[in-house]
């Protein structure tokens, strides 16, 4: 997979946030590149048992999902989790085949880049967040770019763990 630089090709400010998300999606996705479904599916965390190469992927796919459709556009929220199981998208992402999962993500992050094209980043999400705020989008893009980062992290302490794959 190749991996897009950091650097954005313009200086306005809706380019340089969506070329920071792309860059922490396209680094996820390279974390995952060669790892069979076996290893994807290893939780090798003690204390984290839902914590697998394909629960992150999948989780990062959710999140997108739950922050531009349910929360930015209002949409009913029709999400994998559950009050009882409120971490289900990353406990069923095993009984998927890595290559579908990171498919999917890649997918949706396609469709959700022309949703940000079309849409002003002052437009405030239909749905309030904490403390009842209405988050705007530029909000929700730094929000993603800091939650896809964090889990690049913890993809890359996995991947070291599973073959000893270390890179940028």
């Amino acid at each position: 997979m190749t991996r897009i630089n950091d650097t954005p090709p313009a200086w306005d400010e809706r380019t340089q946030l969506t070329t920071f998300l792309d860059y922490t999606r396209d680094t996820a996705r390279s974390k995952c590149a060669g790892v069979s479904d076996e290893n994807a599916r290893k939780a090798l965390l003690p204390g984290s048992p839902l914590m697998t190469l394909s629960g992150l992927i999948n989780h990062l796919r959710w999140v997108e999902y739950y922050w531009f459709q349910v929360v930015l556009l209002g949409e009913e929220d029709e999400g994998p989790w559950t009050d009882e199981d409120p971490d289900r998208e990353m406990r069923i992402a095993v009984d998927f085949p890595l290559a579908q999962l990171l498919d999917e993500y890649a997918g949706q992050s396609a469709r959700y880049r022309e949703l940000v094209a079309e849409t002003a980043l002052d437009q405030r999400a239909e749905r309030a967040v904490r403390n009842g705020l209405h988050v705007d989008l530029r909000w929700i893009l730094l929000h993603l770019t800091e939650e896809t980062a964090r889990h690049n992290g913890h993809l890359d302490i996995l991947r070291e763990m599973l073959d000893g794959t270390t890179g940028a």
